[in-house]
């Protein structure tokens, strides 16, 4: 009695397709899938902008040097 057949899902099919029209679902489908293929490119292209961006270094007190040593000099004191 839990379980439903496959005579169960194409009578609750036809009975969908009787109400909401075949052009109707068609269109349902299409937004979906193109709401899928958005969502997919949009991972992807949020995983790619998150990786090539560098975080600036934070600072919470003191004072920090950022620098690059292009030569090395002696100093005599």
């Amino acid at each position: 009695m839990g379980s439903l057949s496959i005579w169960h899902w194409l009578i609750v099919l036809v009975i969908v397709m009787l109400v909401f029209g075949t052009k109707k679902l068609r269109n349902i489908g299409a937004d979906l899938g193109g709401a899928v293929r958005g969502f997919k490119d949009g991972m992807r292209e949020g995983g790619d902008a998150a990786a090539s961006t560098i975080p600036a270094p934070q600072v919470t007190g003191g004072k920090t040097v950022d620098g690059e040593v292009k030569s090395r000099t002696e100093t005599k004191a």
